[in-house]
């Protein structure tokens, strides 16, 4: 008996190594969140799957540093409450890296210099000739965002304030507001489904994308910078660029 016992105890501890061995081979996990809300940064395909330029990079990112991602889609504004908590270890979702959240979160040096964009309803007759034109008018923002920062401290307009980019496009294509304001390329893909119009390419505080982590964690900071200056120095980040933004 106390040799069979031997052997139970011998098989179960190999069995442990193999595990251990198996864990460590997969990487650590990082906890990525996004609002995956913003076509062709972040959003869902058809088959549930995150996808876009954004999403693409980080993944990346990670597998260059033998992570594995976990990925958690979070509203807009919430994002760095979340990080801010340790619910996520880091955020992607078009974030640019403004000084007000830089005294919340830690970022890495920009990945992507991005634009801005004022829509309007096709057909609506609306004119915007610079972004001082939006006052007036029922004004749609996503919130928590740097359209949403720049119009409360300059425009005197009736602002609509939405969780999610695509619930803005919707009041705006129902007449319920006159314009959104926001990024520029998330407001190319949503007018490729029809019922808007481009009033004006501008921008407002300067869209420099950043991936942030928690504020004191310069450790994975670090490494995410590493890492992204190689993807830009090989051309990674152009052909994402050419491959989600039309090569613009």
């Amino acid at each position: 008996m106390k040799r069979w016992s031997l052997i139970l105890v011998s098989a179960l501890m190999v069995v442990a190594v193999l595990s251990m061995a198996g864990c460590q081979s997969q990487g650590k996990a990082l906890v990525v969140g996004t609002s995956a809300d913003y076509e062709p940064f972040e959003y869902v395909d058809e088959n549930g799957n995150y996808v876009g330029f954004d999403i693409e990079l980080m993944e990346e990112v990670a597998a260059r540093l033998d992570m594995e991602i976990e990925w958690q889609d979070i509203a807009f504004d919430g994002l760095i409450g979340s990080l801010q908590s340790d619910k996520i270890d880091a955020i992607v979702a078009a974030m640019s890296a403004t000084p007000e959240r830089e005294e919340q979160v830690d970022f890495t040096k920009p990945y992507f210099i991005g634009a801005d964009a004022i829509i309007v309803a096709e057909g609506s007759g609306i004119e915007i000739n610079r972004n001082e034109d939006m006052a007036g008018h029922t004004v749609g923002v996503q919130t928590g965002t740097i359209q949403e920062e720049w119009i409360d401290t300059n425009i005197d307009a009736e602002v609509s304030r939405y969780e999610r980019a695509e619930q803005a496009i919707m009041d705006l294509k129902s007449g319920r507001i006159d314009v959104v304001a926001m990024d520029y390329y998330a407001a190319s893909s949503f007018m490729t489904q029809g019922g808007l119009e481009l009033a004006l390419k501008t921008e407002f505080s300067g869209e420099h994308m950043a991936i942030a982590v928690k504020e004191g964690n310069t450790e994975l900071r670090d490494q995410i910078d590493a890492v992204v200056a190689e993807l830009q120095a090989e051309g990674f980040v152009e052909e994402l660029a050419m491959k989600y933004l039309s090569g613009n």
